[in-house]
């Protein structure tokens, strides 16, 4: 038979990206050949995303991108299909409304997809998913979760294990792990939990990847060995909410008591923990996050706002009070520490005095940087029906208003790291120059350092000294 070829394309976050590479752990398992470009591929599939609507539209931009080569005659390409969270989350709607595409499949088509794809080839045609809420497929109390996930009763990307694979795939003497990698960074995320039990008024994410489900330690420690044997020096430990980790698993504490592990592991050097939840932080993980050796002091805090009433109104907690002790904690036990957050303005009911007490908020918390997003209605959500809706230019008026002043801020704390000794984990390199990032610097949205190349390889980690800043970039040079 001659080679089937098939290319992911992966859109959206991180998280979406442990997805694609499980896909290709499978798909390579079946015998299918993996290629970088859509063109030179029987099969283009497209990992989605349905989180936001410039997202969604770039989802379906790309989708329709991949579907014209199939009548360029220079390219392979036979067939595209949908996969992801606009593809789990609408489903046959997206069919109907995207009819180049030659199938819409959800989670649940994961484990079968190289039939699927193989039966496209012959002149199927799978039936298009059907959109339902994946908090109902699993227990409502998280200590029954695992046994139902265990059984494999419900699909949960990114936690596919040794079961999953076929016989022989991997050594016997390593850990079978169902992953490939799709790229050759020196970083890598690793799915520590998927879903989210929290109920916020904007947010569909729970209804489309379902109940908070964690991996269990084991499954997540030996795909963090099975990383460093690839060449990964940085871990990027992703899901929903870090901060509910272990919790159906009887320990809320297991992260804490993980982190050690995952940075002991051969061949990992640092090890990033992200998407914390403010109301969930506790001492005993702060102290760990701070504390532990290989584990890098960097803080992924989701405010989203700072005024108390509307953030009670958007189904969450705190306010500029706690968010400011929580900082002062935060750096009490790591001066240096990197801290992100993302706001939304103009939700439903949002006032001017709110809008100034998040201005007020942001300076005063020093936040290395901030993603401002404005309020529009997600389909399916609680806040979908809220009235006090603000028109779309006050909206607009907002986000330009708040974009200016954390542009300006978070250049200011940038300013603020000029003579710090960091560590860089060289990414780039190019035109004699070097790019990277320091602990401080989550991957692809944080800015990063700059410094003369002189010899350094991309997967480097080298002491350097900051010497200057352009915007949130930093600018350095090698440590003597």
């Amino acid at each position: 038979m001659p080679a089937r070829t098939v290319a992911l394309v992966t859109l959206g976050c991180t998280r979406n990206e442990v997805d694609s590479e499980e896909l290709a752990g499978r798909l390579e398992a079946e015998g299918w050949t993996l290629v970088d470009d859509a063109e030179a591929a029987d099969v283009a599939v497209v990992n989605t995303c349905g989180f936001v609507e410039s997202a969604k539209k770039d989802s379906v931009d790309a989708l329709l991108e991949a579907s014209q080569l199939k009548d360029d005659a220079s390219a392979r390409t036979q067939a595209v299909v949908a996969v992801g969270c606009l593809a789990e989350r609408y489903g046959n709607q997206l069919a109907e409304s995207l009819p180049e595409a030659d199938a819409v499949l959800g989670f649940d088509s994961y484990a079968d997809m190289s039939a699927h794809l193989d039966s496209i080839l012959h002149g199927g045609r799978p039936a298009s998913h059907v959109p339902r809420d994946r908090r109902t497929l699993l227990p409502l109390t998280p200590a029954s979760r695992q046994d139902a996930a265990g059984d494999q009763l419900v699909a949960v990307p990114g936690h596919a294990n040794a079961p999953d694979l076929p016989a022989g795939v991997a050594p016997a003497s390593g850990p079978r792990v169902l992953r490939r990698r799709l790229d050759g960074r020196p970083w890598a995320p690793l799915k520590i939990a998927s879903g989210c039990d929290r109920r916020c008024a904007f947010c569909a994410i729970p209804a489309f990847r379902g109940a908070f489900l964690s991996r269990r330690p084991a499954d997540v420690l030996a795909e963090a060995r099975w990383l460093g044997e690839q060449g990964v020096r940085e871990i990027f430990l992703v899901s929903e909410n870090s901060t509910s980790y272990g919790k159906d698993l009887g320990d809320l504490r297991l992260l804490e008591t993980m982190l050690p592990e995952l940075a002991a592991v051969e061949g990992v050097d640092r090890v990033r923990v992200s998407y914390l939840q403010p109301a969930e932080m506790r001492p005993s993980l702060l102290e760990a996050m701070a504390s532990t050796p290989g584990v890098v002091p960097y803080f992924d805090l989701s405010f989203q706002h700072a005024a108390g009433p509307l953030l009670r109104r958007m189904r969450r907690f705190g306010g500029t009070e706690s968010f400011l002790t929580l900082l002062e904690q935060v750096r009490a036990a790591a001066p240096l520490a990197g801290v992100r957050s993302n706001v939304i303005v103009g939700f439903p009911g949002e006032t001017e005095d709110d809008v100034d007490e998040l201005e007020e908020f942001l300076t005063e918390a020093r936040l290395d940087v901030v993603g401002v997003f404005g309020y529009s209605d997600e389909d399916g959500t609680e806040a979908e029906s809220y009235d006090g809706k603000l028109p779309s230019d006050v909206v607009a008026d907002r986000v330009n208003r708040l974009t200016d002043l954390v542009e300006q801020l978070t250049a200011q704390r940038a300013e603020e790291r000029v003579g710090e000794r960091v560590e860089v984990l060289v990414e780039l390199v190019e035109d004699g120059e070097a790019e990277g990032r320091a602990a401080h610097q989550g991957p692809d949205v944080d800015g990063v350092v700059r410094l003369p190349a002189g010899g350094l390889q991309v997967g480097d980690l080298v002491p350097a000294v900051v010497t200057g800043s352009e915007g949130v970039d930093l600018l350095a040079e090698l440590a003597r």
